[in-house]
């Protein structure tokens, strides 16, 4: 099952769910965005040379190739615009993420994380979850490239083309809605037959969802208009109007905290949230959306893009796309199959265990511990695939296996060097992490998010690894073989989630799901490894990036376990106030990162080596 992303991202899906600030889900919609590199740039080209491929071996990166004469400045040229693109891009990520993430906080600290914010989130999740359903997915993995051809081949530089799409979408998003805000009752009832039990809790999920409905009109909107931009390569658009969404939701929950007391004085519920609290944290987050998907039009004007309804469909590729799409709306469904099922078995554990005293067991700790845990992913692996998939892409359709094969070794080993190291932080430092973040909401709540991020913990590694692994079958246009791998990670992930819910205690259930959320993607890993290899000819240069994780996880691991001790210690010593929590996390960080530079750079790892010449770069030193 794909993480729920939140909708302050590129896909734009909702709280705590992934498209960050969600759903990746966290298809992480996620899954990808398209550059397209200025013709003639060179960018991402071969290397030529003996010389060229032991530079490639010596630093950890493909190199460009370099070519004479006055093509030089144009690729220099071309180059300079794909770091800004690619620089304005992860900023927006980075602001996003952070603003995401602060405003889980501000819930966390206005209506807990507990029963009540549990029936936000699954009422907040069903918009993300309709919209992907019904073409979500598609718009972001086929109608790109289709609108980049039609930029190239139809006279008026795909301009017609792209109206219809959003026509299309805007009338099928439309219908939908009402038909779904109609129908929230039952949508509730199927996320969760626990909340659908208890006729308060019932009356106000059904009243948050009927606020959050509609939220998929203007996500569709977003996603649609923003990738019209990202065709016409601007790229900054789609990365920065999600801030504005999660600044409105902010406002709105610190209103609510404002007119009512944060959750540690109220400790509001089900049954006591008043009708106008309802009112003003649902229309916060109605509001949101339609701002994030309205902020993008002065960029359309500016890009001289203008928006005209059209609604002759027929005769004009819309269908070949659909077609193309068919295994990317499987791919979807799936990962909705096992969302509803994790968020039914979560949501139980949940009420169970907050009726045994332990807050923060429920959906809302899964979520939160998910979104938190995603940002490494998000802001790591995403940046550096988002460089190479153009040079992925250009090599499949030159039928350059080799290309393909450095490029995925290459954003593989690249990325680990990052992502091993935080994985393992979440695994010792995920609840001096967590109480320290979500002091506001109360101690044991703050506490069962930090279980549950140190049961994603590990997790991050394949999950990261697979994420790399399918852009390489991106680039062959083959949506079908990702489809299967997903069918697999979400059967496994839908089993050990049921397996947990039945027997562990209602407590630690919701840390068993994340532990099993990880362990599905390395069985998807090891399925979408051996047909990748298969599809290039045998060969993934699997001995170069085991070698690198192994010495990765090495370094890792005594650096761990002395973090863990000294935050332990500290913990031990100061408690768990936020005091206490930052102290702790500031000393088993500090013990975590120095203890694995030691071993990594005794170890020679020339990823990491390249790492720190880019920074020392970035720095001027």
């Amino acid at each position: 099952m794909s993480a729920p992303h939140d909708r302050g991202d590129t896909l734009g899906l909702g709280d705590g769910r992934s498209a960050d600030d969600t759903v990746p889900l966290r298809i992480r919609a996620d899954d990808t965005i398209a550059l397209r590199i200025p013709a003639g740039s060179g960018y991402g080209a071969r290397p030529d040379t003996a010389a060229d491929a032991e530079c490639d071996r010596a630093d950890g990166a493909p190199p460009p190739r370099q070519a004479p004469g006055r093509g030089d400045r144009a690729r220099s040229s071309g180059a300079s615009s794909l770091v800004r693109s690619s620089a304005l891009m992860a900023a927006g990520t980075i602001v996003s993420r952070l603003t995401g993430f602060l405003r889980t906080l501000v819930m966390a600290a206005a209506i807990g994380v507990g029963t009540l914010n549990d029936s936000y989130q699954v009422a907040n999740v069903l918009p993300t979850m309709i919209y992907v359903l019904v073409g979500g997915g598609a718009l972001n993995a086929v109608f790109v490239p289709q609108l980049v051809r039609a930029m190239k081949k139809d006279d008026d530089g795909g301009e017609a083309y792209a109206n219809r799409l959003l026509t299309l979408v805007m009338v099928a998003l439309a219908s939908v809605t009402i038909v779904c805000v109609l129908a929230a009752p039952l949508l509730v009832h199927l996320m969760s037959p626990e909340i659908a039990s208890d006729p308060q809790r019932m009356e106000v999920t059904v009243a948050f969802a009927r606020y959050c409905l509609p939220t998929l009109f203007f996500m569709g909107a977003h996603v649609v208009l923003g990738q019209i931009l990202n065709a016409r390569e601007r790229f900054g658009a789609m990365m920065w109007t999600p801030v504005l969404n999660n600044l409105v939701i902010i406002t709105s929950f610190g209103g609510f905290v404002l007119a009512f007391g944060g959750f540690t004085e109220s400790g509001v519920n089900p049954s006591t949230i008043t009708p106008e609290g309802v009112r003003l944290l649902g229309l916060g987050t109605l509001l949101g959306l339609t701002v994030q998907a309205l902020a993008m039009l002065p960029y359309l004007r500016d890009a001289g893009f203008r928006l005209r309804p059209r609604f002759d469909f027929r005769g004009h590729g819309l269908g070949k796309a659909m077609g193309l799409a068919k295994w990317t709306l499987l791919f979807v469904l799936v990962n909705q199959v096992g969302m509803v099922v994790v968020t039914q078995l979560a949501t139980e554990a949940g009420s169970l265990a907050e009726d045994a005293g332990f807050t923060g067991s429920g959906i809302t700790a899964y979520n939160y511990a998910l979104l938190l845990w995603q940002m490494p992913q998000a802001i790591i692996t995403v940046s550096v695939m988002t460089a190479v998939l153009p040079r992925i892409s250009r090599s499949a359709q030159d039928g350059d296996t080799a290309a393909i094969r450095n490029d995925i070794s290459y954003g593989l080993r690249t990325s680990a060097v990052a992502i091993v190291p935080c994985a393992f932080a979440f695994l010792v430092l995920g609840v001096p992490m967590a109480t320290l973040l979500y002091a506001g909401s109360g101690a044991e709540g703050a506490r069962g998010i930090g279980f549950v991020l140190m049961a994603f913990g590990l997790g991050l590694i394949p999950y990261s690894v697979q994420y790399v692994v399918l852009r390489g079958f991106y680039a062959y246009e083959d949506t079908r073989t990702p489809f299967y791998n997903t069918v697999v990670v979400a059967l496994v992930n839908a089993a050990g989630s049921v397996l947990c819910f039945v027997v562990l205690s209602p407590r630690w259930a919701v840390a068993g799901m994340a532990a099993s959320y990880g362990l599905a993607y390395a069985v998807g890993v090891g399925i979408a490894w051996r047909r990748l290899r298969k599809r290039l000819g045998g060969d993934l240069d699997g001995r170069r990036v085991v070698r690198t994780y192994a010495r990765l996880v090495a370094a890792g691991t005594p650096a761990a376990l002395a973090a863990g001790t000294v935050a332990h210690a500290v913990t031990g010593a100061l408690g768990s106030s936020a005091s206490g929590s930052l102290a702790s996390l500031l000393a088993g960080g500090v013990v975590l990162t120095g203890v694995f530079l030691a071993i990594a750079h005794f170890m020679r790892l020339p990823e990491l080596s390249a790492l720190v010449g880019t920074v020392r770069g970035r720095l001027g030193r």
